[in-house]
């Protein structure tokens, strides 16, 4: 006889055979990660609600989903770049070398033909994804580069950020950068607006910059942070920019033209940044309707737009969540950390 537990309806109790747990085995690798999950209802396609993902021999500063979703990159300081199965058990399907130096960050191009990469080398690469190949090295920078970013729509241009207080334009299929902006101070996070024509970067001087590509100008400055902007990210309709700083805080900025000139709409803490002033980077969900950001206390934080409202604090990793970003077309969330790895989770759809 099947076992039977008992279901309390209102003040009616019914019997109803009892779910049986599930015991998943993720194989990743060369350790076996037992991940024991009871019986909740899934709300993605992974294979188990938590995956966990190591390879890693140093510090991960960057990851981020392939556009199709089937993977996803990660990279930091061990110089490698690890493409990983988002499905099944997560293997490791192509380990990419090149930099002399840590990787700061990563991105897709938008057809995902193409990965831009950005380094302590001082370099800044174009990778082709199917093979793994290196098939541009730009060089220009003077220091680090801390950020990298790809256009959204039209040609293929690249914006990177530097220690070395420059902003740079870059087309991929010139060796050359096309512009270059002095930002005065040191710019650790950068990124296009939605139609490609400004560049958005921010740094130790707490300043969010709008440049201009056509006149090389600064169209305004958002003031507002109080210490350096660790990460930046535009919402999926262009309109919003979501900045993390080093203040503990994080912000909504209305960044479409003729916007009020007081352009912050939220505010969000929470969060926390630490001595150790890592880059903490921040994203949003393709529907607008939350944001996360990593944290220096080991947790992943994920907010509702709308009520400002911490949704998720999710643990698991020993060290500062330097990375998150979220799944085109699931409720998947991806964070990297400090402690080497990498974890998927879902969330409520």
């Amino acid at each position: 006889m099947p076992e039977m537990e008992i279901k309390r309806r209102g003040e009616e109790y019914s019997v109803v055979p009892a779910k049986k747990t599930r015991h998943e085995v993720s194989v990743i690798g060369t350790r076996e990660k037992a991940v024991v999950t009871s019986s909740v209802p899934r709300t993605s396609n992974l294979y188990a609600p938590i995956m966990l993902l190591e390879g890693h021999q140093g510090e991960i500063f960057t990851a981020k989903f392939h556009p199709e979703g089937k993977h996803l990159a990660s990279a930091g300081f061990d110089r490698q770049i690890f493409l990983w199965n988002v499905y099944g058990q997560c293997d490791n399907v192509m380990v990419m070398k090149g930099h002399t130096g840590a990787v700061m960050e990563l991105c897709f191009s938008p057809d995902g033909a193409h990965m831009y990469t950005g380094a302590t080398d001082n370099t800044v690469a174009v990778w082709d994804v199917p093979t793994g190949q290196r098939i541009k090295k730009l060089k220009g920078h003077a220091n680090f580069v801390n950020s990298v970013n790809g256009a959204r729509r039209g040609p293929e241009l690249i914006v990177s950020a530097s220690d070395d207080n420059t902003i740079k334009l870059w087309d991929a299929r010139k060796r050359n950068p096309i512009a270059s902006f002095d930002s005065g101070y040191p710019v650790t996070s950068v990124l296009f607006n939605d139609t490609a024509e400004k560049i958005i970067s921010g740094g130790i001087d707490n300043v969010i910059k709008v440049w201009d590509i056509r006149n090389n100008q600064i169209s305004y400055k958002i003031k507002g942070h109080t210490d350096t902007i660790t990460g930046m990210s535009l919402s999926y309709d262009g309109s919003y920019l979501l900045s993390n700083s080093m203040d503990n805080t994080l912000r909504i900025w209305d960044v479409r033209p003729f916007a009020p000139s007081e352009r912050c709409v939220k505010l969000m803490s929470g969060h926390q940044h630490n001595f150790e002033k890592n880059l903490l980077r921040c994203a949003w969900s393709p529907d607008g309707s939350k944001v996360a950001a990593g944290s220096s206390d080991r947790f992943l934080y994920v907010w509702d737009t709308t009520s400002r409202r911490v949704l998720y604090k999710l643990p698991g990793h020993h060290g500062a969540v330097t990375d998150v970003h979220f799944h085109r077309s699931e409720p998947v969330l991806l964070s990297a950390s400090s402690d080497k790895t990498v974890y998927l989770g879902e969330i409520d759809n």
